[in-house]
């Protein structure tokens, strides 16, 4: 299978003439797209599932240096993911500086370090929520671990998100919760080091069906804000009621200095955290959009792109690579508004114009533009279609055969 059906470099030509005679600086965009970097997580790669099973698939890693492994892969065809996320517990090592070398051997690197208060028993009622100081005690000891692995691996984003929240009215104080909430926050706060940051995830619902403790933007922006000045908020796009304007709270975000990372995904009904683009695309396009817009006028914000999705279905290594073709592929359209236009046509209150200008460049067709800024990178130029012929999933699949001793994830 290869995506590309035609000759990139002259296809590539034709476009690049086209975007010149439309004041669009083609150099300047195949940079912009060269620099971008999109985190991987290092749980994309193994086994995964839901509340009701895990389904295993044949070749999915079994441990962080498998992980990598897949990780490395996945850089090597699109050129643009070298920081691999981690999740503690389940990629623990007594060695990080060995781990260190060996992401760098095979041309990767850490990323963001991303703390589980969710799994263990003693965090069924909440984690920095809990009535216990004990339980609280036991989250911050956990947090403190992994601003030393942070340390270690020369990570600088501590990536947070919390499973805590009620079930049931009357089943606690959300006030007195809310406070502990501040508290343990702002303990991990003062424990970060001066060159790094914390980001402060929310999700609206599930596991807590009740109320979530950190539900929506806007209050883990007031926990960021109490924090300090090293907390921001990550945004999730998945983690949102239905019919959310995402890029209305990006902007918002932005504006106020306080967006600090993004987990790509897509959902259609929750946080069903497929595959990012598969179901609405034009939503990743328009964030970019915002998000350079945001630059425009001077806001140039410091933000984590990272993958946070659960591809049940599709092949692990595949639909990471197809996510981040398709992140691509919204970002370099992104690139492509005619802003100067938008501008008139929004000064004018020309509605239609301003729409039109948006979705002409949402439709132009950049895969030339893409495969050629890759062979650039040094990537390859149909990413999916070079995975597959490269025969990197056969091997995996023959090699990783059964569960290793002291594995540990999701599933």
């Amino acid at each position: 299978m290869g995506i590309p059906q035609f000759n990139a470099k002259d296809q590539f030509s034709v476009l690049a003439e086209v975007l010149s005679d439309q004041g669009i600086d083609v150099e300047e965009v195949k940079n912009k797209l060269k620099a971008q970097e999109i985190e991987t997580p290092s749980w994309g790669y193994g086994n995964s599932g839901t509340r009701f099973g895990v389904f295993k698939q044949p070749g999915a890693a079994r441990d962080v240096h498998e992980r990598l492994s897949d990780a490395a892969q996945v850089h090597k065809m699109t050129g643009v993911c070298p920081g691999v996320a981690l999740h503690i517990p389940w990629d623990k090592v007594d060695d990080y500086d060995a781990l260190q070398q060996e992401a760098a051997e095979l041309g990767v690197h850490i990323g963001a370090i991303n703390p589980n208060v969710f799994q263990e028993y003693d965090y069924k009622l909440g984690s920095f929520g809990h009535r216990d100081p004990n339980v609280r005690q036991k989250a911050l000891d956990h947090m403190y671990e992994c601003v030393d692995i942070m340390q270690r691996t020369n990570s600088k984003v501590l990536s947070l998100w919390f499973a805590d929240g009620t079930n049931y009215p009357g089943q606690d104080d959300i006030i007195e919760r809310k406070r502990r909430f501040e508290e343990c926050l702002g303990k991990t706060h003062a424990a970060l080091p001066d060159d790094s940051r914390m980001l402060i995830e929310y999700k609206f619902f599930e596991p807590a069906f009740y109320h979530t403790d950190i539900a929506d933007w806007g209050m883990a922006l007031n926990f960021a804000l109490k924090a300090g000045p090293k907390a921001e908020v990550l945004v999730d796009l998945g983690h949102h009621p239905l019919c959310t304007n995402i890029e209305h709270l990006v902007a918002l975000l932005l504006d106020e200095e306080r967006l600090g990372g993004f987990h790509f995904n897509n959902c259609k009904y929750a946080d069903d955290d497929v595959t990012t683009g598969s179901v609405n695309l034009y939503e990743v396009f328009l964030i970019y959009h915002e998000i350079l817009n945001a630059e425009r006028r001077g806001t140039a914000a410091n933000i984590a792109y990272m993958i946070d999705q659960s591809h049940i279905i599709k092949p692990k290594v595949e639909a990471m690579i197809q996510s981040l073709l398709n992140i691509q592929t919204a970002y370099a359209r992104a690139l492509l508004v005619d802003r100067a236009a938008l501008a008139a046509a929004q000064a004018e209150d020309d509605t239609v114009a301003g729409e039109e200008i948006l979705r002409n460049a949402y439709d132009v067709d950049v895969r030339p533009l893409l495969a050629v800024v890759r062979e650039e990178l040094g990537a390859e130029t149909d990413p999916l279609g070079a995975y597959r012929q490269s025969g990197y999933f056969k091997r995996i699949a023959e090699d990783r055969q059964g569960d290793l001793e002291g594995a540990a994830s999701w599933g």
